[in-house]
């Protein structure tokens, strides 16, 4: 059974870390549109992919062995200190020289694959950095109508206002070959679940990725976030979150939405939505039980594996 799990950030790395329980075939395609941190660093100084949401993944998928775990904790480790250096994670260096010294970054995702043993492949979206310009209510205090453009995934994700609509500089930006050759061949896509507009929806704006998962044979299935995101998603109900990715992509059809049952105020309003894209709704228990509003990859992975028509493997460790 062949999966693919598109995102980034946190959210994806949950989704990953519960479906390498769930299928042997797993492939994260991850969004490239950061431009904060030791990534909007990498981004500005060397014209690279910004690596941050790509190194999380292949930490997300790395094996359980001694080796293996070793290489994720270096890739995960951040440089202290007042330096230049002060902020980087080790896994970004290594991403952005491996891609200048190969054939390019989807030669150098799949070397450090290797090294943590990862139990997928990871691609980028997009072969080049992505820009994401939102257009944003709420931010004059003279009249809240007003539309306002903001650019840049940080802009974005911590604007007090509320977004209405998003695009991607370049507009037509090329997607990866190997990313949309996965999403075509798999037997279930999976997006979601992460910051919605800026790691999620960002992939229905690369026009050949949006067209694969349109046309894909594959069961697309919508995990929702457990609550809103302050700022990006303040104020969003389940619902909400449906009807935005209807909105930017009226031609896809969802088959699924997985939602946790928990936190699903009004099932029936969520239904309806779901039904209006063409899918079915699956409540169940996938948040952590210590109530913050997290994934649980053992819960998720249950989900999952019903949704699929499987089981969760055994064998190997939970994170």
């Amino acid at each position: 059974m062949k999966v693919v799990a598109l995102g980034g950030g946190h959210g994806l790395a949950a989704s990953l870390q519960a479906l390498t329980h769930v299928t042997d075939d797993l492939t994260a395609v991850v969004t490239v549109a950061d431009d904060g941190g030791s990534s909007g660093r990498l981004r500005d100084e060397l014209g690279a992919l910004p690596p941050g949401d790509l190194r999380m993944a292949l930490a997300a998928l790395a094996g359980d062995d001694d080796w293996s775990r070793t290489w994720e904790r270096l890739l995960q480790h951040r440089f202290t200190g007042g330096g230049e250096l002060a902020g980087h994670a080790v896994g970004n260096l290594v991403l952005a020289a491996l891609a200048e010294t190969t054939s390019g970054v989807v030669e150098a995702l799949d070397l450090v694959g290797r090294l943590v043993g990862a139990k997928g492949r990871v691609l980028p979206a997009s072969t080049v950095p992505l820009q994401i310009v939102a257009q944003v209510v709420g931010l004059d205090p003279h009249d809240p109508w007003v539309i306002t453009q903001v650019v840049g995934q940080v802009a974005v994700a911590t604007t007090t206002g509320s977004v209405c609509a998003l695009r991607l500089q370049p507009e037509e930006p090329p997607a990866c070959a190997e990313a949309v050759r996965a999403v075509l061949e798999a037997d279930y896509v999976v997006l979601g679940p992460g910051s919605w507009f800026t790691s999620v929806l960002t992939h229905l704006l690369v026009p050949d990725l949006r067209e694969a998962l349109t046309k894909t044979a594959a069961q697309r299935v919508v995990a929702l976030n457990l609550a809103p995101q302050a700022g990006e998603t303040e104020g969003f109900s389940p619902e909400t979150h449906v009807e935005v990715l209807a909105a930017h992509a009226p031609e896809l059809v969802i088959d699924v939405v997985l939602a946790d049952e928990a936190t699903v105020l009004d099932s029936r309003g969520l239904m309806s939505s779901v039904e209006s894209v063409g899918g079915r709704l699956v409540l169940a228990p996938v948040a952590l039980a210590d109530g913050t509003p997290r994934h649980d990859p053992r819960r998720l992975a249950e989900a999952y594996a019903g949704i699929m028509g499987t089981h969760v493997k055994g064998g190997t460790a939970w994170r």
